[in-house]
């Protein structure tokens, strides 16, 4: 029993030694239902860049949707939950940044992670979201054609992804404003 206890008590205290954030709110138990990202930014350098990403999946609208559908434009990747507070913080500045690029090759996507199309739709309207979704809670294929790109956990999170279809930048956690992802597209659209 004595040595159960001390066994205990050392697990305990190394888990507290650790220091992930993530971690960390997960063990905090507040119930906020998503694991936030810790803004940062990374933008990735052409030569540094690995294989297009491919995908499919089906939108709010019932529409189907590839990136086939993409090919020759900078696509903003938003992953995105309704019930995510700071998804819906961010909304406006993706909207923002989605108007900013009208008329150039430019595409803005969102993924919502775990809503019926119902639900995404609502949001949109509510929003003011103009651009569509992918409903991932149907179609896994979706989640794991970008699971080695980004960590979808983390709600909400945005890529960028250069006309050939690969990740050029990555922002994990709500934006603060639409001028760092303005810029992080105008970079990969000005690339040759």
């Amino acid at each position: 029993m004595a040595t159960a206890v001390l066994s205990l008590a050392l697990v305990g205290g190394l888990a507290a030694c650790a220091n992930d954030p993530l971690a960390e709110q997960y063990r905090a138990g507040d119930n906020k239902g998503y694991i936030a990202g810790d803004f940062r930014v990374q933008e990735i350098p052409a030569d540094q860049r690995t294989e297009p990403v491919e995908f499919e999946g089906t939108l709010e609208t019932g529409d189907r949707v590839s990136s086939d559908d993409f090919a020759g434009k900078v696509l903003v990747v938003n992953f995105w939950y309704a019930a995510c507070g700071p998804c819906r913080a961010e909304a406006g500045d993706l909207e923002k940044a989605h108007n900013a690029f009208e008329g150039d090759d430019v595409a803005f996507l969102g993924i919502n992670t775990s809503d019926s199309p119902e639900a995404a739709a609502a949001f949109a309207e509510t929003w003011g979201v103009t651009y569509p979704s992918v409903i991932a809670a149907d179609d896994g294929a979706v989640k794991l054609a970008f699971a080695d790109k980004t960590p979808i956990q983390a709600t909400p999170t945005t890529l960028v992804l250069d006309k050939e279809g690969r990740v050029a930048a990555r922002v994990i956690g709500q934006l603060p404003d639409d001028s760092i992802l303005t810029a992080l597209v105008r970079t990969a659209l000005e690339e040759s």
